[in-house]
């Protein structure tokens, strides 16, 4: 029987922890995103003992500096250092929490087989924002979901017709067409929101925050509910956290 030619190597990389799952006893198996590497999953060994230094380091929404060995199957961490506790401040705030926790399902769903440095950089800022506590928790989770769908391939339009491209506003928005359809378009089904309410879809699309922190709270319920529907139609699955998500 030939002998194996399989050689480890290592790298080291900024990574936001998304997702983490015990293994055996003592070890757990970590999905952390990176920004040139793809979704990586690689496996802590000892972290839930109580003397392991990485334990409190390889938490969900942790973002860190790890070094990583590639394996045959799974990859291993040697090293993590953190360097921002997004974690921390995100469990003091029960709106936030729940908000991060859709965040980073999301993220692990649409980076599976996807370039990541986009997805990355969204997710980064999202959850900064989610820690400064300074912006309603329900809008930054809509802004980060409309715009981490539009970078995975599928941008929804709030401004003009996604069918004929006439300038809107238009009242009238179809969840599978992806936005503001113009009374020629308009397909059956449609919905027909409250002008603001379309107007605080295209200032979370923009990350316009002026427009978006002056919708009131029937514009936010509707515009919420869109983009749950929408998620779901783009990913052809639910999104088990977003159920657990607290709205003003």
């Amino acid at each position: 029987m030939p002998r194996s030619t399989f050689a480890s190597t290592s790298y080291r990389t900024p990574a936001i922890v998304l997702r983490t799952y015990k293994l055996g006893e003592a070890d757990r198996i970590i999905v952390f995103l990176t920004p040139s590497h793809g979704q990586v999953r690689a496996v802590a060994k000892g972290v839930r003992r109580t003397s392991s230094k990485l334990g409190a380091t390889l938490e969900p929404f942790m973002l860190v500096d790890a070094q990583i060995s590639t394996g045959r199957s799974l990859h291993i961490v040697t090293q993590a250092q953190l360097r921002t506790p997004y974690g921390q401040a995100l469990v003091a705030d029960y709106r936030a929490y729940t908000c991060a926790h859709a965040m980073v399902e999301v993220a692990e769903h649409l980076t599976e087989d996807e370039d990541t440095a986009a997805q990355y950089r969204l997710l980064h800022g999202a959850l900064a924002a989610l820690a400064r506590g300074t912006k309603d928790p329900s809008l930054v989770l809509d802004s980060y979901l409309l715009r981490a769908l539009a970078a995975a391939g599928w941008p929804p339009s709030f401004a003009a017709c996604v069918r004929c491209g006439a300038p809107g506003p238009h009242r009238a928005v179809n969840v599978p067409l992806g936005g503001s359809v113009c009374p020629e378009c308009r397909p059956a089904g449609s919905a027909s929101p409250a002008p603001a309410t379309v107007d605080l879809l295209d200032a979370l699309l923009r990350g316009d925050w002026s427009r978006a922190e002056a919708a009131e709270p029937q514009a936010r319920a509707q515009a919420a509910a869109f983009v749950g529907n929408y998620l779901q139609w783009h990913l052809e699955r639910a999104v088990k956290s977003l159920k657990h998500v607290e709205r003003a």
